[in-house]
């Protein structure tokens, strides 16, 4: 440990002032929120509808449309690809794609997703804190640890619009932070744990302005559980949890102000872990729903939906009254007639003896009680236009649920409105697309930081048409000088475009591979791509041709800047396509422009070249054309002159 750091975890005086600090920042935060984080408490009730009156139904308008977009956007799959900002940093970007396949399945990056998008439908706005890792050289792993915030206790700087802010940082949060449970031995494992602090300081207990605690109890009534009073957490022994609050927030030291997480114990005013940032970013992911613009919570599908429901729940009640009062209708009787009331207990074969004192017979002893019968129609329209209301705002119809439309459509109807929800889900895909790029962007941060060349290797399983491999890693090969391109994708809309995009080059290329010049062999790739073949699959259909294999190996020499040879053999084409990936050196730039002398001298002198000729006069129609085999070129690469820069040999 250095003797800064030591200093850090040991001023008594610096943790004195960063927790009072933090005292004020939370209780600025929770009078703004409070009244907000009370609604989430009531509508985790509402999802399940546990606690309803048994003696009524609850409507599941909430959880139906909840489901049905949670499924949508849970299914189309953000993928992810990395692309080099300068010449040879294509083969990083490619471990970088590979690596990152590797990772979403080692991260659990699946379930992640569920817990971070049912957050982000729920409250508006998800949270996933990014810093973690896990580390084990000898075994060749390191991998990345996401972690999803709940966002109930979570309190956030009331003037923020977002947890980062926008490029220049305007709107990011100055502090934020919440509660979390910990365990003995986990505060023990902190990295970053305080010398001040012993495990014997630690109390019980959250405080008067625990979210915390409020927030357990909440979801302990809404599933129908008791919750669990203190004293028994006490009796744990060293499985008992302790309230930490983790806090975000700037703090100003000697050297000048920093970006800080700490960790503090016993309603916040004991120190308990203290770890200075490296970048000028929050580690923390936000993604939100519908966001409102200059607005940090945004809307919700509760905030659409929660009324609806209620008012349907209370129309399905109403109407189930009004049902059990048509089959039990209430009655009047003639007490002169009928002396004893209990003759009117229903009876098979029963006698009621009624004596007619007034002589006006006994058709009116008993008759029904007229009362003023509800409006059934009416009632079944205000339910059908609430349910129409949730739909509309929340773009679920009745197709998108998974039910039968009540009403006779035309498949043409259908589509069209298949297709316009398409486009509402579509936007919230791209919004979420915005956070998913900050997550691969901190992914490679995490790996740029901390993975070290001498000391860390990445090991990856690669699995594709040729069967499964295993490929190490150094720090060389994945992090690039420049930071890479990252581009977010979804499944569905880059399936579509991709449907589109073939539909129109099959067309086209029916027509451009008449040519006998036009590149067949390209064009088939491409078309294969966009019929959802893997780049290795794409290989194995059509392997490399021994010209592409040797401009491949020629590449890495011309990527160090070292003279190649072109050779009279070569097919000249094919070394432009595959040089064009080369790095831009002197040796790069004069071997291309080789190639392309050699082309012109084989288009003005023909004679150089007869078995070309030979080759050309058996090809039927429509074929590539061969390249001949086994002469040299007399062609030399160009003079240092006319190039810029070193001089090659």
């Amino acid at each position: 440990m250095d003797e800064s750091r030591e200093i850090l975890l040991s001023d008594k005086s610096l943790h004195e002032r960063l927790a009072k600090q933090v005292q004020a920042e939370y209780l600025l935060s929770w009078k703004n929120q409070k009244a907000k984080k009370d609604e989430w408490f009531v509508r985790l009730k509402l999802y399940n509808n546990q606690k309803r009156d048994k003696d009524a139904v609850g409507d599941t308008t909430l959880f139906t449309v909840f489901q049905t977009i949670l499924a949508s956007l849970y299914s189309d799959r953000l993928t992810v690809e990395f692309g080099g900002r300068e010449e040879g940093d294509e083969e990083v970007a490619e471990n970088l794609n590979a690596m990152a396949e590797y990772d979403y399945d080692e991260m659990e990056k699946d379930e992640i997703d569920y817990d971070w998008i049912w957050n982000t439908l729920f409250f508006g706005r998800g949270l996933l804190a990014f810093y973690e890792y896990e580390r084990d050289p000898d075994k060749g792993i390191y991998l990345p640890i996401p972690e999803v915030i709940d966002p109930i206790p979570f309190l956030h700087d009331p003037q923020a619009s977002s947890i980062n802010g926008n490029r220049r940082k305007k709107g990011s949060a100055r502090f934020m932070g919440s509660e979390i449970k910990m365990s003995e031995q986990e505060i023990e494992e902190l990295p970053h744990k305080t010398d001040t602090f012993k495990i014997g300081d630690l109390s019980f207990g959250s405080g008067t302005y625990s979210l915390l605690a409020d927030t357990i109890e909440a979801r302990d009534t809404a599933q129908g559980r008791t919750t669990q009073k203190l004293q028994g957490e006490k009796n744990l022994g060293v499985n008992a949890n302790y309230d930490i609050t983790r806090w975000y927030t700037h703090f100003k030291f000697e050297a000048g102000i920093k970006k800080v997480i700490v960790w503090l114990a016993n309603e916040r005013t004991k120190v308990v872990g203290l770890q200075i940032l490296k970048n000028d970013y929050w580690p923390l992911i936000d993604r939100p729903l519908y966001p409102t613009a200059h607005d940090f919570d945004g809307t919700s599908i509760p905030d659409l939906t929660e009324d609806k429901q209620r008012a349907r729940a209370v129309a399905q009640n109403l109407g189930l009254r009004a049902m059990k009062a048509d089959l039990y209708p209430m009655y009047i009787y003639d007490s002169n007639k009928i002396l004893n009331p209990k003759d009117l207990n229903f009876a098979f074969n029963k006698f009621i003896r009624v004596t007619d004192t007034d002589n006006r017979g006994i058709a009116n002893s008993v008759m029904p009680l007229i009362k003023s019968r509800p409006n059934m129609n009416l009632l079944d329209f205000i339910y059908n236009s609430l349910d129409i209301a949730a739909q509309k705002a929340t773009a679920t119809p009745e197709i998108q649920q998974g039910i039968v439309s009540e009403e006779k459509r035309t498949l043409g109807e259908i589509n069209i409105v298949a297709s316009k929800v398409d486009t509402r889900y579509s936007l919230s895909a791209k919004v979420f697309g915005w956070s998913e790029k900050r997550f691969w962007r901190q992914w490679y941060q995490i790996y740029k930081d901390n993975f070290t060349e001498e000391i860390d290797e990445k090991v990856i399983r690669l699995v594709g048409a040729f069967g499964a491999k295993w490929r190490p890693l150094k720090s060389k090969d994945i992090i690039a000088k420049l930071d890479p391109d990252i581009k977010i994708e979804s499944k569905i809309l880059s399936r579509a475009q991709q449907l589109e995009e073939r539909s129109s080059l099959t067309q086209y290329f029916s027509l451009a591979l008449q040519d006998p010049t036009s590149n067949r062999r390209w064009g088939l790739k491409k078309l294969g791509k966009l019929n959802g073949l893997a780049k290795d699959e794409i290989d194995r259909l059509f392997p490399p041709t021994i010209d592409e294999r040797i401009a491949e190996d020629q590449n890495e020499l011309l990527n160090q800047n070292k003279y190649v040879e072109v050779l009279r053999e070569d097919d000249h084409n094919v070394h432009l396509e595959v040089h064009s990936k080369a790095a831009e050196t002197n040796a790069t730039k004069a071997h291309i422009e080789t190639h392309k002398k050699a082309l012109s001298i084989r288009k003005l002198k023909p004679e150089f070249f007869p078995e070309e000729a030979q080759a050309t006069a058996f090809q039927p129609p429509g074929t590539q054309r061969l390249s001949p085999v086994g002469l040299r070129a007399e062609a030399r690469p160009m003079a240092a002159s006319q190039t810029s820069g070193q001089a090659t040999p």
